[in-house]
This record gives C-alpha cells, sequence and structure tokens, in this order.
C-alpha cells in the first residue's frame, strides 16, 4: 500500500494515474473557479482541483481538515479520519 510521502514524491502526472488506478473518489464540490474531488488512496485522503476553464488538474494535495472546505464535506459525508 503506498504512502503519502512516497505518493508525494511521484509527478503529478503519476500522480493522478495512481489516484485513477487505485483510489476511490468519495465526492465532489465546487470550490471557487475549480471543482475539487475528494480521494481515499490507501488510508489517506486528497483533494483533486480541477480548473475546468484550462481543462486540467491543478494540484493534488492532502485534505487539510482545519480547513474551511471541510464544511463542504462534513455536510454530505461522515470522514473517518485516522
Amino acid at each position: 500500500m503506498i504512502t503519502y510521502n512516497d505518493f508525494r514524491l511521484h509527478s503529478l502526472h503519476k500522480q493522478i494515474g495512481l489516484l485513477y488506478e487505485h483510489g476511490s473518489c468519495v465526492m465532489s464540490i465546487r470550490y471557487y473557479g475549480y471543482k475539487v474531488n475528494l480521494y481515499l488512496l490507501g488510508n489517506f485522503y486528497l483533494e483533486v482541483f480541477y480548473n475546468h476553464k484550462k481543462d486540467l488538474i491543478e494540484k493534488i494535495i492532502p485534505l487539510d481538515t482545519r480547513h474551511s472546505r471541510m464544511n463542504f464535506y462534513a455536510d454530505q459525508i461522515k470522514l473517518s479520519l485516522s
């Protein structure tokens, strides 16, 4: 199973491939100009920021449970954060 430390060492292109092959999309939200997909990969959550105007994934970051975006997730699902 991949750890976050291993995942973050890969290029963005490789990270995208790993997510689509081994991750599970939990849900999606709209956040400013992005569609943010929340993924579970192994035992950690990642946010994938998709810019629909540019038609590209701009970044993939670990879920920050202290960020205000958590309000969007918490209203729809219960996350088990370990």
